[in-house]
């Protein structure tokens, strides 16, 4: 199914709540997007809030979305993050990568980073950045993605006690 792929979409309620509802479907799926499961929506209102205040169209931080041609539906968000920092501004962190569950499989989420590379490229940016969580196989995707792993911080996310995972830091060179 073709995608339709929008940067900075007015966040409009019916957006944000859709972006929500995707957000707490990819965590109880056992998505890594900052919370574990079982997850509520309400949970999810105020990281997401956060998320989106950052947001402004030609602002430091943007907003990816990716919608079903056919249905309209929301099933991609990504969030382009600067770190706020002169010696920064020559790439950016992606935070949020998600795909709705029910569409894993179908190589959305690969066409979602291709559009946050081009879209990057078309910034002039000379990389993009990404932590994923570890124990779920999530470098493998990215390195597939063309990203590499460039650094491992031991058991620095617990998504329960006695369960540290490690945060991996994935690097994608653009120049």
């Amino acid at each position: 199914m073709a995608l339709i792929f929008t940067l900075d979409p007015k966040l409009d309620p019916d957006l944000r709540t859709a972006v929500v509802r995707l957000w707490a479907d990819v965590t109880n799926a056992g998505g890594a997007v900052g919370f574990v499961a079982s997850v509520t929506e309400d949970e999810v209102w105020d990281t997401a809030d956060h998320q989106f205040a950052g947001v402004a169209p030609d602002g430091p931080d943007r907003l990816l979305v990716a919608h079903e041609s056919d249905t309209g539906r929301l099933v991609g968000v990504l969030f382009f993050e600067s770190m706020r920092f002169g010696l920064m501004e020559h790439w950016r962190m992606l935070k949020r990568v998600m795909v709705h569950p029910d569409c894993q499989g179908r190589g959305y989420g690969v066409r979602l980073l291709a559009e946050a590379e081009r879209t990057a490229r078309e910034w002039g940016l000379e990389s993009l950045r990404l932590t994923a969580r570890g124990g779920q196989g999530l470098e493998r995707f990215y390195t597939r993605c063309g990203y590499r792993e460039v650094g491992r911080v031991p058991a620095a996310v617990r998504v329960a006690p006695g369960d540290d995972r490690d945060e991996i830091t994935m690097w994608l060179d653009l120049r």
